[in-house]
């Protein structure tokens, strides 16, 4: 039988403001391993662009935009627009959120 998934608001895991969260995945009880993207959020918010400038001036998606906020998943053209565009780091994008309950390879 195929795991039950469930999505928790697991917002105390960081400093939190109105842009930053954290949604960790849990199948049967034990966290996935996880980009997220905490990082991109802080970086938008010190620069001089917005999620509207993103999507009008840059023609970023409005869905990779909601990809970002969800936590999920984006592809390295798009990782590499954004650090184009922010003038940023990679890791000033997202960051890898380890557990304990790591996956072997």
């Amino acid at each position: 039988p195929s795991p039950k998934i469930r999505v928790v608001n697991a917002w105390f895991l960081f400093p939190v403001t109105a842009y930053f969260h954290f949604i960790p995945i849990f199948i049967e009880g034990q966290v996935i391993l996880m980009i997220s993207y905490n990082p991109f959020w802080k970086t938008l918010k010190n620069s001089n662009e917005s999620t509207y400038t993103l999507i009008n001036k840059h023609h970023i998606s409005s869905s990779t935009i909601d990809r970002l906020r969800k936590n999920q998943a984006i592809t390295t053209t798009t990782m590499n627009d954004l650090c184009r565009v922010l003038n940023c780091k990679v890791e000033d994008i997202a960051v890898y959120v380890s557990s304990d309950e790591d996956q072997f390879l």
